[in-house]
């Protein structure tokens, strides 16, 4: 059974920082696409970062320079390092996976569609107090 464990959420003020953490288990994230989605109160699920299948890193406008995306194999684990937290972060916050073969990672992570995704955690929250 696939699971992703998100955790490393929190209460920061503005300026903030955080590191989530997302563990998988019954899965290896290995070189499978993996990204970031946030849902704020009354707004759609976004993607907010994304590492494609070969690598390469993408991020929505609103987090560039802010957020950092990253994965560690050796402990099947993904990462996003949110710094310069602003109260327009506040969301929850989900990891999600995707199995390399089935390319669903194209385009811009604003474009990316919640439905590409087959796998998710339950999520953290974020909370940034102006």
């Amino acid at each position: 059974r696939v699971q992703l464990l998100e955790s490393g959420g929190g209460s920061v003020q503005a300026g903030g920082s955080l590191r989530l953490s997302c563990v998988a288990s019954g899965y290896v994230l290995g070189t499978d696409c993996v990204a970031w989605f946030r849902e704020a109160p009354g707004k759609e699920r976004q993607g907010v970062a994304r590492i494609d299948e070969d690598g390469t890193r993408s991020y929505r406008d609103s987090v560039k320079g802010r957020f950092t995306i990253s994965k560690d194999n050796t402990k099947n684990t993904l990462y996003l390092d949110l710094n310069t937290l602003e109260p327009e972060d506040t969301a929850i916050y989900y990891c999600a996976a995707v199995p390399a073969a089935w390319w669903r990672c194209r385009g811009p992570i604003g474009s990316q569609r919640r439905t590409d995704f087959p796998y998710w955690g339950q999520g953290t929250q974020v909370t940034v107090s102006s």
